[in-house]
């Protein structure tokens, strides 16, 4: 199937690793030019060793407005056009956050900097320009804990319902510009960022009751997705280009679930 994407420019913010990584390595399989953007410092070899030669990697904190404007310019001058934006860049409190009071309002204000003004900061560089061309898409990778309330960690749960709803309101100004947004949801993917969760609730737990990493997800696996099988990176990025490409040409302001049955299940 031909996604039509050859020749075409992405952006994929958190593309230095997990799903932003998958998703540019999927682009670039189409023959898109790909610019990651990532807070790692070495996301530039990341990049030219995952993606070639011609591939961006930006050193980029979506948390700060300046610098994903900064980092915008020089995508554009290097790639000269910008057809597709991936935001996968996140973050989680590293707290376990059942109850809620594990936490306190100050653990809430990284991720809510990150995931929901790292969003807007994203939306504002980029939305714009798509606009002008008349044509382009966006899909912001959030979470089924977006959708079904996960205790696990509230401020990133609440924090992805605001990128799926913020989603929305995208997709209904920029359609008549010819652009499309969507959301895609991961369920359980082995990111960093998922062993981050069971570090939390490792480290909180009485001795006695700790399970290892692969044990407390072989858990969680049975009791919450009906496949009963890990989603991998790749799976997600495959929904994601897809969303970008000229197969899903009449597909705007849905939220997709890549999460084995998560959601129905819930």
């Amino acid at each position: 199937m031909d996604l039509e994407l050859r020749g075409h420019a992405a952006i994929v913010t958190g593309g230095a690793s997990g799903i932003g990584l998958a998703t540019a390595r999927a682009f670039v399989a189409e023959g898109c030019r790909v610019a990651l953007w990532d807070m790692n410092a070495g996301v530039a070899e990341v990049a030219r060793q995952a993606c070639g030669e011609s591939a961006l990697g930006l050193v980029v904190d979506v948390a700060d407005e300046a610098g994903v404007t900064a980092a915008f310019a020089r995508t554009l001058d290097a790639f000269g056009r910008v057809d597709h934006l991936v935001h996968a860049a996140a973050v989680g409190s590293g707290k376990f956050g059942f109850p809620f009071t594990n936490l306190t309002p100050a653990d809430w204000l990284r991720v809510l900097q990150v995931n929901v003004m790292g969003t807007t900061h994203v939306a504002h560089a980029v939305a714009p320009h798509l606009a002008a061309r008349g044509s382009g898409t966006v899909v912001f990778v959030a979470s089924v804990a977006g959708q079904i309330g996960s205790q696990t960690d509230p401020p990133y749960s609440a924090s992805k319902a605001a990128n799926i709803n913020f989603a929305q309101c995208l997709a209904k100004d920029l359609a008549p510009r010819g652009v499309r947004v969507n959301t895609v949801c991961p369920g359980m993917v082995p990111t960093p960022l998922n062993r981050a969760v069971w570090q939390a609730w490792h480290d909180q737990t009485p001795p006695a009751d700790r399970l290892s990493y692969d044990a407390w997800a072989e858990r969680k696996l049975r009791a919450t997705v009906p496949l009963g099988v890990w989603q991998t990176p790749e799976a997600v990025a495959d929904m994601v280009v897809f969303l970008s490409s000229a197969r899903a040409a009449h597909v705007t302001g849905q939220t997709v679930n890549v999460d084995g049955g998560t959601v129905m299940h819930s």
